[in-house]
């Protein structure tokens, strides 16, 4: 019996696929919201980044919450105002 040829597909020379590894996510805005030093979105304005980090701050007020300037590396640490 004769041995089976198999016809594998050609590749297209096209853009290769960009692969995003679980270490390392793709990273869209200037600001990053961490909570307990990990990175748990990206945001383009520092106000839309506090705003999101309040919100888990008020739910769980004992989680350490910052949003870092990917720019000026700066990290600003956020509280839930006493008033509230």
């Amino acid at each position: 019996m004769a041995p089976r040829q198999m016809k594998m597909p050609e590749k297209a020379e096209a853009e290769p696929e960009e692969h995003f590894s679980q270490r390392k996510r793709p990273e869209s805005g200037r600001y990053l919201l961490q909570v307990d030093r990990q990175t748990k979105g990206s945001y383009q304005t520092a106000e839309s980044a506090t705003s999101a980090g309040l919100a888990i701050k008020k739910e769980y007020p004992i989680l350490h919450v910052t949003v870092y300037d990917t720019v000026d590396f700066a990290s600003t640490l956020l509280a839930v105002p006493a008033s509230e």
